[in-house]
């Protein structure tokens, strides 16, 4: 009777029926295999354990497309109520919200649709995780680290970086323009800048090198041009979305295609190109014939194409000076085949799934609420005055998530680890309460590796916990992250709160101090303002355009 209760909410008969079918089917399979065993023919099966009779079984039913949560709050929700859409194409794209429908054996079940074949279908991942608390840990983050594979450390990251900032990929313009020379000028001039130990409105400690960093930020803003091109019809190209999950993206539309400083009339004058796409809304606006990855990307082709054919800047420099802005989960996928050269500024920051470290470029998330007042919220306790030692709040997307929660929630009165929190007015409230008590914000990977709460925990100067491997945080070529964040392995999650604790007081405080700093690199301002999120991401791409140009003569 729990079980048909629950089902009730769901209005879709027919997902109704499949997911109560997947319920008696789990149920079935985890009591057979309580009965008689896993049948396995060989050594690296993993063994069942039964303790007290207990059985968990994570069923999750994914699809191609599927993003992160915010803070538990999906953007469907507008003064704490939820907006209905028959399609149920709302902001969270095609995912059919279900969260955690609970029976008896503790079945968690996620259906969404595989929109890569065209009609649905049902992809299941499952994992039984029984047994001991140390058994549990064992299977369970073997499993994972087994799906994933090795991780990329942040340490190896910095590596990557150096190695990419000193060798060039970018293919040679098949004819000389007076920008390559201006950007090699630019390079030189960065990389021999005079060394200064403080600047006005930055922090030195903040940064890999304040002295580059500063020079590279002083010429961008005196040389840099941007032409914007004018093709592609509304609302796939032109109409930002500054609201949602994916306001990074509409956000830097908006202000780039207004702004009179950067952008030039004439594109011969201008060093970079700017392709104004929205992923988001190219996602969502072509219907039912284009939701294949493929035809996605060829849409977008087809752009590349036309502008391509109207101006010959494209086929200069095989796109390697054209950029775009992206924050959907796809844009990776949708842009890695037809702007390979190109950079991308991404959310979807994974290392392990094509981000190129040097070449691309790392894309905050900023999950905004009103596009009146996107730095709503800034600011928090002092640091001896936060009393949690770690929070996360959020729904259970992908694989890592339900073991966070499993691992520490209610295990440590000082770790504050729940699944999704109320949406309404008050539950938002706690949960911002909760991030400006805390010491530090847990940020932990969803679907995908990028999450909200990196830059949530920077604005409620809560020191930010990244659990997630291979991800690439924002700003990576000039902010030294770890002066400010704590990485933490996805497979040493059951170390988390020594870890935390490792930490002397005098360096947390510190790293406090930091977060604070760095917060004026992660806000979005009507009016841009020096150093804001605008001028960051713009900087970024600029960045890797001066260490990746090339020009026909030799130097």
């Amino acid at each position: 009777m729990r079980i048909l209760t629950r089902l009730e909410r769901f209005h879709h008969a027919g997902l109704r029926r499949l997911l109560l079918g997947i319920i008696i089917t789990v149920g079935f399979v985890v009591l057979l295999v309580l009965c008689f065993g896993i049948p396995c023919r060989n050594a690296s099966c993993l063994s069942l354990v039964k303790v007290s009779g207990i059985v968990v079984s994570q069923v999750s039913v994914v699809k191609a497309d599927v993003d992160d949560d915010g803070n538990g709050y999906g953007d469907e929700y507008e003064k704490g109520k939820m907006k209905k859409d028959s399609s149920l194409d709302i902001e969270r794209e095609d995912d059919i919200a279900i969260n955690n429908v609970i029976v008896e054996i503790n079945v968690s079940v996620i259906a969404r649709t595989d929109v890569s074949l065209g009609k649905p279908k049902m992809a299941v991942e499952s994992s039984i995780l029984v047994g001991s608390k140390d058994s549990r840990e064992g299977n369970v983050l073997s499993v994972m680290r087994h799906k994933q594979g090795a991780a990329v450390s942040i340490s190896q990251m910095n590596s990557l970086l150096i190695q990419s900032l000193s060798s060039s990929h970018s293919p040679k313009p098949r004819w000389s323009s007076a920008r390559d020379s201006e950007m090699l000028s630019a390079k030189f001039q960065i990389e021999n800048a005079s060394v200064v130990h403080e600047v006005i409105g930055l922090d030195a400690s903040v940064y890999r090198n304040i002295s580059k960093f500063q020079r590279s930020y002083d010429l961008m803003e005196r040389k840099l041009k941007v032409y914007v091109y004018k093709q592609g019809a509304k609302p796939i190209f032109h109409k930002p979305t500054p609201r949602g999950i994916y306001a990074s993206e509409g956000w830097f539309m908006k202000l780039m295609e207004s702004n009179k400083k950067f952008v030039v009339k004439d594109p011969r004058k201008a060093h970079l190109f700017y392709i104004p796409v929205s992923i988001k809304s190219l996602r969502t606006s072509l219907g039912q014939d284009f939701q294949t990855p493929k035809g996605l990307a060829d849409h977008l082709k087809e752009y590349v194409d036309l502008v391509a054919r109207k101006y010959k800047f494209w086929n200069r420099t095989s796109g390697s000076d054209h950029f775009l802005v992206a924050c959907h989960d796809w844009g990776n996928k949708l842009t890695k085949k037809h702007m390979s050269n190109s950079v991308r500024a991404l959310c979807n920051s994974n290392v392990a799934q094509g981000f190129r470290i040097g070449i691309d470029t790392a894309l905050p998330v900023t999950y905004i609420r009103s596009a009146e007042s996107p730095i709503e919220y800034r600011g928090g306790k002092d640091p001896l005055e936060r009393k949690i030692l770690a929070f996360f709040a959020g729904s259970m997307h992908g694989y890592l998530r339900p073991i966070l929660v499993q691992l520490w929630e209610n295990k440590e009165p000082d770790m504050k680890i729940l699944g999704p929190m109320p949406r309404d007015p008050k539950g938002k409230k706690q949960y911002r309460e909760y991030m400006k008590s805390s010491r530090y914000c847990i940020c932990a990977r969803g679907y995908e590796v990028h999450t909200p709460r990196v830059v949530e925990a920077i604005i409620n100067e809560c020191v930010p916990v990244i659990i997630a491997d291979n991800y690439v945080p924002p700003f990576f070529e000039v902010l030294d992250w770890e002066a400010f964040a704590v990485f933490v392995k996805e497979e040493e999650i059951p170390n988390l709160r020594n870890i935390l604790l490792s930490i002397p007081e005098e360096r947390y405080i510190g790293m406090q101090a930091r977060v604070k700093m760095v917060q004026q690199h992660f806000l979005w301002h009507k009016k841009p303002v020096k150093f804001d999120l605008f001028h960051m991401v713009l900087h970024s791409v600029w960045h890797s355009r001066v260490y990746r140009v090339k020009t026909r003569s030799r130097h």
